[in-house]
This record gives structure tokens, sequence and C-alpha cells, in this order.
């Protein structure tokens, strides 16, 4: 592994970390986001335009995600797998913090 990648794998795991969050910035569902937001970015073409809104659903937050042109099929999958493995990991690193949320692809 080259020293490039291990420090860009580094990193990634900091930026990821419960530590790495301020006291000031926790908020119900940070860890949760930022799973998301890490997950979809490095699936997509362009993750500038990956946009994530948070609203109030039934069961707790609803997390609605948008990304640019041409790279929805990329975040569904084929027959919606891919979606549906972001969903369970989402929901997991939701479950560190007690709460239960939904997760969203909208076009």
């Amino acid at each position: 592994m080259s020293e490039e990648s291990m420090s860009e794998e580094s990193l990634s795991e900091e930026s990821l970390s419960e530590e790495s969050l301020s006291e000031e910035g926790k908020s119900e569902g940070a860890i949760a986001e930022s799973v998301l937001s890490y997950i979809v970015r490095s699936i997509v073409n362009q993750p500038d335009l990956v946009v994530i809104s948070v609203s109030d659903g039934q069961r707790g937050p609803r997390y609605e995600v948008q990304v640019g042109d041409g790279d929805m099929g990329r975040v569904i999958g084929r027959r919606g797998r891919t979606a549906e493995a972001i969903r369970t990991v989402v929901r997991a690193a939701a479950a560190t913090e007690e709460q239960k949320i939904e997760v969203e692809f909208v076009d």
C-alpha cells in the first residue's frame, strides 16, 4: 500500500470517528449523517453535487439524498441493492446514537 493511500485511509477514518466531532457540533444523527455523506460521495462521479437534507419523518429524522445527473443509478445499484446496503449501514450508525432514521434517494 502506498504512503499516499495510507494517509488518505487514515484521514477517512478520522473524519468518521466520534472523537473528531466537537462537543458543540454534536447533534442527533451527526454520525449517521457523516457516514451517509461519506458513502454516497465515495460512490458517485460528482461528489461536489451531493446534497443531503434532513426533515422530520414518521420514525425520526429523514435524510433525503440528491446527487448529480447520471449518478442516481450508481447510488441505487442493480435492483436497489446498493441503496439498501447504504440504508442498512446508515441505520446501524444511527443505532449507536439510539436513533431510528429513514434514508430516501430523491431525483
